[in-house]
C-alpha cells in the first residue's frame, strides 16, 4: 500500500511531529468485544468496528490524560497519536515492551492478545524508558495457515494489498476476481488471523461503553444487510468505522461475497 511510503521522515522523527520530542508514550486500549457477532453463514464485520469509531474515543481519552499530565507536571509540550498521523505506532509500543510484532504483524500482548488499539502521546519531556520483550510466537503457524488470500506471505511479512481488510475498506476499485470465494463472508474488514492466535484466547472483554454494539447492528441479518439504504446506513453506521466505506462500498462488498 503505496500511502505507507508517504510521510516517512516524520515516521521515522518523532521531532517532526512535536518540535523538541524526547519521549514516545505508548498505550493500548481493549476493544475485544463481551460477545463475538461473526456468525457462521451470516455476513461478518470485524470487531473493531462494532461501536463507535475509535479515532473519537481514544482521542478523547488521550486529551484527558494529556489535561492530567499537564496539571500534575506543569508546562509541557505534547501531542495526542491514535492512527491519525505517520506515527510508527507498532514500532514504538514494541520498544515499550508492550508487546512483539506477532507473525501477522499485529502488536502482541501475553496477557490481552491483540484485540486493542495502540495510541501515542510524544511530548519533549525526558522519561525514563521501559524495554523491549521478547518474541513469544515460537513455532506457531496458525495465523499464516489460516489466511485464505495468503495475505502473509511468509512469517512477519504480510503483504497488505492481498488483506481481506484491505479489499473490503481502502481499494477503492473493483475486488479481483481471483480472490473470489475467499473472503469467507467478511464485508468490513477480518479477524481471522487474530482469532487463530492462541494469545487471544487470553482476551478479555472490554469496559468501554462506547465500544458497545447497538442494538440494529447485534441483530443484522443477510437480508438487512442487503437492503440497507442511505437512511438506515447513515442512523446505524453514523459514528462507526463502517461508514469509510460508504454504502457505495459496502453494497459492493456485498456483492462480492455473496452475489446471487
Amino acid at each position: 500500500m503505496s500511502y505507507l511510503e508517504n510521510y516517512f521522515d516524520k515516521r521515522m522523527d518523532p521531532t517532526l511531529l512535536v518540535p523538541g520530542a524526547k519521549s514516545v508514550v505508548s498505550l493500548l486500549y481493549n476493544y475485544s468485544p463481551k460477545k463475538d457477532l461473526a456468525r457462521e453463514g451470516e455476513y461478518k464485520v470485524s470487531k473493531y468496528a462494532y461501536g463507535e469509531d475509535y479515532h473519537f474515543v481514544v482521542k478523547d481519552k488521550l486529551k484527558t490524560l494529556l489535561d492530567i499530565l499537564q496539571d500534575k507536571i506543569g508546562t509541557m509540550n505534547g501531542r495526542a497519536f491514535v492512527d491519525s498521523a505517520p506515527v510508527m505506532e507498532r514500532t514504538w509500543a514494541q520498544r515499550s515492551g508492550l508487546g512483539w510484532i506477532g507473525k501477522n504483524s499485529l502488536l502482541l500482548n501475553r496477557e490481552m492478545g491483540s484485540f486493542f488499539f495502540i495510541a501515542e502521546i510524544i511530548i519533549d519531556l525526558p522519561l525514563e524508558y521501559d524495554h523491549a520483550v521478547k518474541d513469544f510466537c515460537g513455532t506457531c503457524t496458525a495465523c499464516i495457515d489460516a489466511c485464505p488470500t495468503d495475505a502473509i506471505v511468509e512469517p512477519y511479512v504480510v503483504d497488505g494489498s492481498k488483506c481481506i481488510s484491505y479489499y473490503t475498506i481502502e481499494l477503492k476499485e473493483s475486488i479481483p476476481t481471483d480472490v473470489k470465494g475467499k473472503f469467507e463472508n467478511w464485508i468490513f474488514g477480518c479477524d481471522i488471523c487474530q482469532d487463530v492466535c492462541p494469545w487471544n484466547s487470553f482476551s478479555q472483554p472490554h469496559g468501554e461503553e462506547r465500544f458497545n454494539p447497538g442494538d440494529a447492528l447485534t441483530g443484522f441479518s443477510k437480508q438487512d444487510w442487503r437492503e440497507i439504504t442511505d437512511e438506515v446506513f447513515t442512523k446505524v453506521f453514523g459514528k462507526s468505522a463502517i461508514k469509510r466505506t460508504k454504502l457505495e462500498g459496502l453494497t459492493r462488498n456485498i456483492a462480492f461475497v455473496d452475489p446471487d
